[in-house]
């Protein structure tokens, strides 16, 4: 276990420094920045030269390179261009409210596991059909327009959720922010439903249909033994790597999730960052959901061994 951590830690090293090589070049050969920003006619040529050689842009990229990622190995990501803020309390602001929603739909995703395994035990039933009609319909509409729709129709006839944000101007209870919560975390969550109930009834009956199901079977073990010890845990391998990416979503998927309806987090701010080409801050969110994706991938390898008692590390 511990060779193969160590091994990982040293491959997430260099991974992370080709994403950050990546990115950096990107963002520096991208048009616009420090200059369309204050490039106002009325800004003289020696103010935007001022103002170039305070944030460094004067010096060869390899160099920017190398001053960014001393900087950023100490977590200090510069200051936004447009409000002069150091990106890292940026982040820290709207990070809680992004962890709240993707917990919330993560915990909530996780109830397609239950649902695909019901489905694949009543194969061909009522309930079978009613689960795999549910995974097209939720295949084939998008989440967010769906969640869209409901808030189109909330706000025209009987105000079932509210139409954004986290919680009421002047309130902010419990009870208030759950309300405001529900609905986001529904629609994110459906990804989950999705997922694993399809991965989850496909894995169930190819398990069920193997020869130590039958053996165990044949030695009078009870159905929920054979279920619980047998089948589940060779059916949720998988699903364990599926749920090894839900990390990610921190960044890339809360983007949809927070511009619908209006969640104050750092999905909202990539949006506005990249629209503002405010660099400095998108460099930031590329590493940290890069830094999400590797403790995703590393936490489901770890899993394996707890689901599957035959998978080794050394």
């Amino acid at each position: 276990m511990t060779r193969f951590l160590v091994r990982r830690l040293i491959q997430s090293v260099f991974i992370l420094l080709g994403v950050s090589m990546l990115s950096f070049g990107l963002m520096r050969a991208a048009p616009g920045g420090l200059v369309s920003l204050y490039g106002d006619p009325r800004i003289s040529p020696a103010t935007i030269q001022r103002l170039e050689e305070q944030f460094g842009l004067r010096d060869p990229i390899p160099v920017q390179y190398l001053k960014w990622l001393g900087n950023a190995l100490r977590l200090d990501f510069g200051v936004s261009l447009i409000d002069q803020r150091p990106v890292v309390d940026k982040i820290a602001e709207r990070l809680p409210a992004t962890i709240q929603l993707s917990l919330a739909a993560t915990l909530l995703g996780l109830l397609g596991i239950p649902l695909g395994a019901y489905a694949a035990l009543h194969r061909g039933g009522l309930g079978d059909n009613v689960v795999r009609l549910f995974t097209v319909f939720g295949n084939a509409v998008p989440h967010w327009w769906l969640g869209l729709m409901i808030l189109v129709i909330s706000a025209n006839t009987v105000r079932i959720f509210p139409l954004g944000g986290m919680y009421t101007q002047g309130d902010g209870s419990l009870p208030d922010r759950l309300w405001h919560l529900a609905l986001p975390a529904m629609i994110a969550a459906m990804g989950g439903w999705i997922g694993y109930s399809r991965y989850m009834r496909s894995e169930m009956l190819e398990v069920l249909g193997q020869d130590f199901v039958r053996t165990a079977r044949a030695k009078g073990l009870t159905e929920r033994l054979i279920l619980m010890r047998h089948v589940l845990r060779n059916a949720l391998i998988p699903v364990v790597t599926i749920m090894g990416g839900t990390l990610a979503v921190l960044v890339s998927g809360s983007v949809l999730f927070e511009s619908t309806f209006s969640w104050p987090g750092i999905g909202r701010m990539a949006v506005q960052a990249a629209f503002q080409r405010d660099y400095p801050v998108l460099m930031a969110l590329n590493m940290l959901g890069a830094v999400l994706v590797i403790l995703g991938n590393l936490l489901a390898d770890l899993a394996y061994g707890w689901v599957d008692p035959r998978v080794r590390y050394d």
